[in-house]
């Protein structure tokens, strides 16, 4: 009840004192740096990489690599939770957890008074990498900084930025999850331990995963969009983030862009005896996959190139410089700091820097938008004029 109190003076404030935006000209808004977040993100994935870059799930370096996460979650003035878990080999691991409090939704009862709702985003990326300092020959340079340094920079990025949106209304769970290449294993024990309230509210899981390696960032949605029956509604986040790349300066800006997977072959995508349409999905699998299999809504951004006529021909890059294994990155020796900086970067222009930070712009602003099932003080407002 607290809480919708705090909504209903925030109402009644927005009411009596209206910001007018409108009138900023359009040059104006075009001096705006939108994801003007600065080096912080690349930073940390650059740091977290170069100290811990043998950190394959269960392993010593994984567990030093989670404790560099949580003092980073902790030096942005966050409370973190960690979940242990373990394997069947009795290989221990952990998730980092930081739970962000919104401002709620509103919904209506049976007699038409507002009531508050509860309405929640997941934002996760998994701090392992493939291969133990055994398993690679060193001369690679290996440090996984796209899989998945990389992501976990988006996640600290919007862990530090998320300050700034006083008015978002979800509750905002970040999880820096372990053992990521063990079948999402830390994902898996994350969904595992949500209680039945929680999950019901879950409006989407953005997942961020090897966004560094590839000649493009794509967003898709999850396979439990395949099903004609609720194509749109388990697409419609996807959707969402494409508006904000649509009606922002991201390439005018920074030269970035983020790509739909519309390559169209038909085959055979799930494993369940119907041919679909590869188009606004990914075979690549990451730690959205508990989160599709309990039909909860996924946006997944990975960087490769899916513009191929076969399904065996999709790899990560067309860079000529980056075949020594058949154009993947991820799981490879090359996904290394120095072999991928020297062929991304130029003088000027920090190809990681540019992608943390847009993937986190385009998912805070994402949010914005407000859940389908409930609504927004803004909406609120607006529904009560509108029946006055």
């Amino acid at each position: 009840m607290y809480r919708l109190k705090k909504i209903l003076a925030l109402i009644l404030s927005l009411i009596i004192f209206v910001i007018p935006v409108a009138s900023c000209s359009d040059d104006e808004d075009e001096n705006v740096l939108q994801a003007d977040y600065g080096p912080y993100g690349a930073m940390v994935a650059r740091e977290l990489a170069s100290s811990y870059p043998y950190r394959r799930a269960y392993t010593d370096q994984e567990a030093q690599a989670g404790e560099f996460i949580r003092s980073q979650f902790e030096s942005l003035g966050y409370d973190v939770s960690k979940q242990d878990f373990t394997n069947l080999y009795g290989g221990s691991s952990a998730n980092y957890i930081v739970n962000i409090p919104g401002n709620g939704f509103f919904s209506f009862d049976d007699y038409g008074n507002p009531v508050e709702v509860r309405r929640t985003i997941v934002i996760g990326a998994h701090y392992d990498d493939a291969f133990s300092s055994d398993q690679v020959d060193p001369s690679y340079g290996y440090d996984g900084i796209s899989d998945n340094a990389s992501g976990i920079g988006v996640l600290l990025t919007i862990a530090e930025q998320i300050k700034n949106y006083d008015d978002l209304s979800f509750d905002v769970i970040l999880v820096a999850f372990g053992a990521g290449n063990d079948n999402y294993a830390g994902a898996r024990a994350f969904v595992n331990s949500l209680t039945d309230e929680v999950a019901g509210s879950i409006d989407c899981m953005y997942c961020i995963d090897s966004i560094y390696g590839g000649d493009k960032v794509y967003a898709s949605a999850g396979f439990n969009s395949l099903l004609m029956s609720q194509k749109y509604q388990m697409r419609r986040k996807l959707y969402q983030a494409y508006d904000v790349v649509y009606d922002s300066l991201l390439y005018t800006q920074y030269g970035f862009s983020l790509y739909y997977n519309e390559c169209g072959i038909i085959t055979d995508l799930n494993g369940d005896g119907y041919d679909d349409i590869y188009r606004e999905v990914s075979v690549n699998k990451s730690d959205y996959v508990p989160f599709d299999e309990m039909n909860i809504p996924i946006v997944y951004f990975d960087s490769a190139d899916y513009n191929f006529d076969h399904m065996e021909d999709m790899k990560d890059t067309k860079n000529l410089n980056l075949q020594e294994f058949g154009g993947m990155i991820r799981n490879t020796p090359i996904d290394s700091t120095v072999t991928l900086d020297q062929f991304m970067m130029t003088e000027d222009t920090d190809i990681l820097q540019i992608r943390i930070n847009c993937v986190a712009y385009i998912i805070l602003e994402s949010m914005m938008k407000g859940s389908d099932f409930a609504m927004t003080s803004a909406e609120y407002i607006a529904m009560q004029d509108s029946t006055n």
